[in-house]
């Protein structure tokens, strides 16, 4: 169909829906609807089908003479008021049958003329898909055994303007249902259980970590030093006091001011913004979970983030081996713990503590610039080059080399190995945590070293000297674990893109028609 064809019959559409909005407002009714008290959700209406009493059979006469004869089962149940949108519409003479949905599931709704009058009749025959409706009947079965409620009464709430997607094709563009999610979770079952199903994981996260005696607070999205992470931040200006300012990466050094401050344990699930790619498991914009507990280590955070992801694998009613991207995962914990230098050697049968054979092995896997890196940053380039993708997990990677971790505390027994973990699940990054570095002489150094050759107008060049000075009042010995929760559901539910589970994505803007 040619496109002056499609716009065609889309102001056609729109038209004849325009055309039921006069009528409905014709009859004095508001087709925008109004408060609605003492409604049922669906799903509570559907889960009363005990209530529904079955009658004796009654003997019906023939239709016509030489039918069969017809037997009818009544049933009568509780009077009930639902609302909800429509999703399915047929009319057989003088009776409608709806299909109605709200956030907690569908029922069939039987209109009939006789039962609810003219009035009310030539109300039902201006729905049209899409609309938002009002219903008060009888939650009984139909002579099908179909749980249905028979109106009695009808009432509209509002008016779609627009035709919905076909109810079993829906939005086949996933960028179209990233931009036009209203319409995803309206009218896609599984767009609004991923969803609600998400809010369930971060309810229970918080659960988790007040059980475990963990306060939830709120830093700043603003900072004036964009630290925490390796990664380029979104800039901004504020006027008023004429500085430019970081959207933040991380949560983590306002965090770790509180426990110099005395809170022992302190978290915070909130938004970060990194200016970099998009891609199945990169947002320029997501959500974060950081904790810190004072007097913990990175073997204390193993054991919590277990702990998590196990409860939050219950709150979505799973058990725990869930499927994802076409295969099972074994989330039953305790989780395998592999060291970094011992996953080095098994995926690519190197000496990983040998820097020649190190050295060698990224040139011939075609790491760039190798004669200009730090041998362990040529490891960790090999580590995610070679091993990550084949990391089936759940599994925390430990002991990384410490100079590629300048927040990390260090092993006593060998100072050029930091305390830290990674947990990967089939190569994808869910968890990261260390035994936090409070050592302010230190941590001032490594900072130094780290943005040493970088320009000084680059806003990732920049010392949080504050943080530094917090340390010197004496941060107590401390562990702490950050948790990417969009990935966290993608995993428990089964979603393989990062933007199916975030309710609005960045997409490129939309050129609409000006007129």
């Amino acid at each position: 169909m040619a496109k002056n064809e499609t716009e065609g019959t889309g102001a056609a559409l729109e038209a004849a829906r325009r055309d039921k909005l006069q009528k409905i407002e014709a009859m004095g009714i508001d087709p925008w609807g109004s408060r609605f008290d003492d409604r049922s959700y669906i799903g509570d209406v559907r889960a009363r089908e005990n209530e529904i009493v079955t009658g004796e059979p009654i003997k019906l006469p023939p239709k016509w003479e030489g039918a069969p004869e017809r037997v009818e089962i009544p049933t009568s149940g509780p009077q009930v008021r639902v609302a909800g949108r429509i999703v399915l519409q047929r009319k057989q003479g003088k009776l409608i049958f709806l299909t109605i949905k709200d956030w907690t599931g569908e029922i069939q709704i039987f209109i009939g003329k006789n039962q609810v009058g003219d009035a009310a009749w030539e109300l039902a025959l201006c729905f049209d898909l899409g609309d938002l409706v009002g219903v008060d009947g009888e939650f009984k079965r139909t002579q099908t055994g179909e749980l249905t409620i028979f109106a009695s009464k009808l009432h509209f709430m509002s008016k779609s303007l627009e035709t919905p997607p076909d109810k079993f094709k829906g939005l086949g563009d996933p960028e179209l249902r990233s931009r036009l999610r209203y319409v995803d979770l309206a009218h896609n079952d599984e767009a609004m259980t991923r969803m609600l199903n998400r809010t369930k994981i971060v309810a229970s996260v918080r659960q988790t970590l007040a059980g475990e005696g963990f306060v939830e607070v709120e830093g700043p999205t603003l900072h004036a030093v964009a630290g925490g992470a390796a990664a380029r931040p979104f800039v901004t200006h504020h006027n008023a006091l004429d500085i430019d300012l970081y959207m933040r990466i991380a949560l983590e050094l306002h965090l770790k001011r509180l426990l110099v401050g005395g809170m022992e344990r302190v978290f915070e699930i909130g938004r970060v913004y990194r200016n970099e790619g998009i891609d199945q498991t990169h947002n320029p914009e997501f959500t974060l979970m950081e904790l810190y507990q004072a007097y913990g280590d990175y073997n204390s955070m193993m054991d919590l983030t277990e702990k998590i992801i196990c409860n939050a694998i219950k709150a979505t009613g799973q058990n725990f081996v869930i499927p994802w991207g076409g295969q099972d995962i074994d989330f039953t914990p305790p989780f395998k713990r592999l060291p970094y230098f011992e996953a080095l050697a098994q995926h690519t049968g190197i000496d990983p503590y040998n820097d020649a054979a190190v050295i060698k092995y990224a040139k011939e896997i075609g790491i760039e610039n190798v004669d200009g890196k730090d041998v362990d940053v040529l490891r960790n380039d090999i580590f995610e080059e070679k091993v990550e993708d084949s990391l089936v997990g759940p599994v925390f990677i430990i002991d990384y080399p410490a100079s590629i971790c300048p927040l990390t505390k260090r092993k006593r027994s060998n100072p050029a190995i930091a305390e830290r973990f990674e947990l990967f699940v089939r190569g994808c990054e869910l968890a990261n945590a260390y035994t936090e570095l409070n050592d302010p002489d230190l941590q001032d150094q490594l900072f130094r070293n780290q943005l040493k050759g970088q320009a000084e107008e680059d806003s990732m060049a920049k010392m949080d000297h504050d943080f530094i000075r917090a340390l010197r009042y004496a941060m107590p010995p401390t562990g702490g674990l950050g948790i990417g929760i969009d990935r966290l559901v993608m995993m428990l539910t089964n979603t393989t893109s990062i933007r199916e589970v975030i309710l609005f994505p960045l997409l490129k803007p939309e050129v609409f028609d000006a007129r």
